[in-house]
């Protein structure tokens, strides 16, 4: 059935084929964006989409956004695609988590360079069986994460394919041209510090796979794993504090595992680092739970990715500095782990003596069945970020 008239109908069922995009504000059960169309999906999108700021004279639905610079600043530009089966596994995710990632990932990767994220567009590739609903819940998550950090949604493009769900963030934000954060940026004996824990994702990943996803958390410290997992928080704020203060001089995010930051970083400054296994932040319910499965949590955390911290070189007559800045870091903590050296060994220091820091996720190098991050990179010097071939 096609329906050609906005007043025929306002439910679309599946099988109808949509003429007028307008009309398909209201879908059935089962039906997909392949009974919609492009340009209903378009549309749908559009009307979910808040109104853009003035500073966004032209939005949805021309050839390209048009956005006006904040004033005396650079564009910090990034881009993110998340692939399902590789990235991401909707046995464990809901759309809404999924769409709430997708954009979670660009913004952590501009907190890390010390920009206020402003504007995102959105690429989605979509199998034609894809349910109305789960486009919905995806936008929805993504948009609900836009509206906390005020990022706008511009544009994007919709294409089909016969093949997996496949969305991608580009998002673009500002800093002052000196208050750039960059990974080579540091220097032999400055400090490491990260921000929150790490290893909550890997564990939240690995507990949701041991267990129906309806089925409750065992203990509270679990839950706020499988939470990390499912909606990473970036540290946006964080990162623009960090930025606009200049309290570091170097600065990475944590998508695909601490040792993979401390890795980029060192690599990026020419530097070596000594890490101090007993200060790393191991999220207590990761403790647990690997110590509950027979595994190791400090290299679960070390090898762990989808985090989404911030590691940090900052000097060291700056360490005032930056306790009273994390005053306003909202409750979120802030740890001296080690400090980067002229050596260009990594190493980490425990109770039993020094060894070499085990080697972070490389996109290609790792086997099919390995569980550790998958997602590009936006900068080309990195691997990727936690996969979900993980899930």
């Amino acid at each position: 059935m096609t329906v050609g008239d906005p007043g025929e109908a306002a439910i679309v069922t599946p099988g109808m084929t949509v003429d007028d995009p307008g009309e398909a504000a209201i879908v059935a059960p089962g039906t997909t964006v392949g009974d919609l169309g492009e340009a209903a999906v378009i549309e749908r999108i559009r009307r979910r989409t808040p109104a853009p700021p003035d500073w966004v004279p032209t939005g949805i639905g021309d050839d390209a956004a048009v956005v006006e610079p904040a004033r005396g600043t650079l564009d910090v530009v990034t881009t993110d695609t998340l692939v399902e089966g590789v990235h991401f596994d909707r046995a464990f995710v809901s759309a809404a988590d999924v769409g709430h990632r997708t954009l979670a990932v660009n913004l952590s990767d501009l907190a890390a360079m010390g920009a206020t994220p402003r504007v995102a567009v959105l690429s989605l590739v979509l199998p034609g069986t894809l349910a109305v609903a789960d486009l919905d819940g995806m936008i929805q998550g993504l948009l609900a994460l836009a509206a906390r950090h005020r990022v706008a949604l511009v544009g994007g493009n919709v294409t089909r394919t016969h093949g997996p769900l496949v969305l991608g963030v580009t998002a673009v934000g500002a800093v002052r041209r000196r208050r750039v954060l960059t990974r080579d940026g540091g220097r032999a004996g400055d400090e490491l510090w990260v921000t929150g824990a790490v290893g909550a994702a890997a564990t939240g990943l690995a507990a949701l796979r041991q267990r129906p996803a309806a089925e409750p958390a065992p203990d509270a410290d679990l839950d706020d794993c499988i939470e990390r997992y499912r909606r990473p928080e970036p540290r946006v704020r964080i990162g623009a504090l960090l930025g606009r203060n200049r309290v570091a001089r170097a600065g990475i995010d944590l998508s695909d595992g601490l040792a993979d930051g401390l890795h980029q970083l060192s690599r990026a400054c020419g530097l070596g680092a000594v890490v101090d296994a007993a200060a790393i932040p191991v999220h207590p319910g990761a403790r647990r739970w690997f110590r509950r499965e027979g595994g190791d949590p400090l290299e679960a955390a070390l090898r762990g990715g989808d985090d989404y911290e911030l590691l940090i070189a900052v000097p060291r007559r700056q360490r005032r500095a930056l306790r009273m800045l994390a005053r306003l870091f909202r409750g979120v903590p802030v740890t001296r782990i080690g400090e980067l050296t002229k050596s260009p060994d990594l190493v980490l220091r425990t109770a039993d003596g020094k060894r070499a820091l085990p080697p972070g996720y490389e996109h290609f190098r790792q086997g099919a069945a390995d569980t550790g991050p998958t997602r590009p990179s936006a900068r080309p010097s990195t691997a990727s970020s936690t996969a979900d071939r993980r899930g």
